[in-house]
């Protein structure tokens, strides 16, 4: 009977509210230790994640690869070394790294220079090639909203990423009523071309948009900025970033005196004709934990649609997103975990079409939790009031510190997915789904915090 009460009082915190009373909503709170169910309201009914659908991918990959799993990228040659001259083209072949060239740490092509002297090469007579083809040439997931593509957060996803696959765009911004002006790019980026429709105006906030689609050169900037306000940098998506990473060493070769004979070029289109190659050297990333830690913690969509798109590829090449989706859904299944309504279009979340029920969101805790990688994966998750995208989550209330979660957000979402420390000893797994709630995602998250302050409060 007591349970019973404190199911009714805490849920009608959400149900009843003015916020999230008429939303799409899926709750569930479980005792993970004891098996009891804490709370629950709609469990099984499915709605958008946000960001929260990266529990999927990032589970699912630490499963299918390890924690110590580390992404190679291959230097790679097939014509002759003769006298020190290579005949032909020298390869950069990818294989999905994420973290290549990351917030612009690029110091290991001197590594890859130091290599290729070492193989005695003084001199290339072709180009150095991206290799980008472990990935079909669809590099944005088509069930992502135009209006997204092109921006920072939702970049190309390729058999090569580099730079994060970002570019800062720099303006000047002028008197009121004037455009922008397009300084340049950093990095620079050769070729690339902006139509700029950016106007100053007296807005006090940045309301200036990027767009355009991978492998082009061509960038729409549109909105506005505050006037007279000199200087500042606009963050776009790279347009190829394998083909940057190809330039940059050919750059670094140059300078140590390689000569290389033709510009860098790229291939992105998978034929399975390569011949044969040799490996000249091998790049090896962090480790996957890590990875995984960078995607959960900051919520970094490029690493998670990257861990998403390379699972595709134990499907056969070239890696396609429908492999992507039927690997990770297949993944699931396999372990228990109820999928059969869930809808999983990519693996970041930024799809509006993804929908995951908060019973699914729970078994799939409860699943990594006691799997071979659940200190990788516990590692991986935010802490309440502490770090991440939950820093700002019950800061200076009881529960500081005892969350350890995925959060979502979209317009009108906002999604939390993850553990609960409780003072006996015990551990909660929970799921909170609140998706087309009027108002902004801060109050939305004001309204989802009272809800667990209260459980907490209640049931300790």
């Amino acid at each position: 009977m007591h349970l019973l009460t404190s199911i009714l009082l805490a849920v009608t915190l959400l149900t009843e509210h003015p916020i999230t009373g008429q939303s799409n909503m899926s709750v569930l709170v479980q005792n993970m230790t004891t098996g009891e169910i804490i709370d629950s309201y709609r469990p099984d009914y499915v709605v958008p994640p946000a960001s929260v659908m990266k529990l999927l991918t990032t589970g699912a990959a630490l499963e299918l690869l390890g924690s110590n799993y580390r992404f190679k990228t291959t230097l790679e040659y097939s014509c002759p070394v003769e006298n020190g001259v290579l005949q032909g083209d020298l390869y950069i072949h990818g294989n999905c790294d994420p973290s290549l060239g990351w917030k612009g740490k690029n110091g290991f092509l001197d590594q890859w220079v130091r290599a290729i002297r070492d193989a005695g090469i003084t001199r290339i007579e072709g180009a150095v090639i991206a290799d980008m083809t472990m990935l079909d040439a669809a590099a944005v997931n088509p069930s992502w909203l135009c209006e997204d593509a092109g921006n920072y957060y939702a970049p190309g996803i390729f058999g090569i990423n580099y730079y994060g696959n970002t570019m800062n765009i720099v303006l000047k911004s002028g008197e009121v009523g004037s455009l922008a002006t397009v300084v340049g790019t950093e990095p620079k980026v050769e070729g690339i071309h902006f139509i700029n429709h950016i106007r100053c105006s007296k807005i006090n906030y940045d309301g200036a948009f990027v767009s355009g689609m991978p492998l082009s050169r061509e960038r729409y900037l549109s909105g506005s900025v505050p006037s007279n306000q000199g200087t500042f940098g606009l963050k776009g998506d790279l347009p190829n970033p394998g083909l940057l990473l190809a330039q940059h060493l050919t750059a670094r070769l140059r300078d140590a005196g390689i000569k290389v004979g033709r510009d860098a070029g790229f291939e992105a289109d998978y034929n399975g004709l390569i011949p044969p190659r040799n490996v000249l050297y091998t790049h090896w990333s962090q480790p996957l934990r890590e990875l995984v830690k960078e995607t959960n913690i900051n919520s970094n969509n490029l690493f998670a649609e990257s861990l998403f798109r390379y699972l595709g590829t134990r499907y056969g090449l070239p890696g396609t997103i429908h492999a992507s989706q039927d690997v990770v859904r297949d993944f699931w299944r396999r372990k228990g975990v109820d999928v059969g309504s869930a809808i999983i279009k990519d693996g970041c979340g930024l799809a509006p079409q993804d929908a995951v029920s908060a019973k699914t969101f729970v078994q799939v805790l409860n699943y990594m939790a006691h799997s071979k990688n659940a200190e990788a994966w516990m590692a991986s998750l935010p802490v309440s009031g502490v770090s991440g995208t939950i820093k700002n989550l019950c800061p200076d209330t009881p529960l500081q510190g005892r969350i350890h979660a995925k959060s979502g957000t979209i317009s009108g979402t906002k999604n939390f997915a993850g553990y609960i420390d409780m003072p006996n000893g015990d551990q909660w797994v929970f799921s909170i789904l609140v998706s087309s709630a009027p108002g902004k995602a801060k109050k939305i998250q004001s309204v989802i915090q009272d809800y667990l302050l209260d459980v907490y409060s209640r049931n300790q």
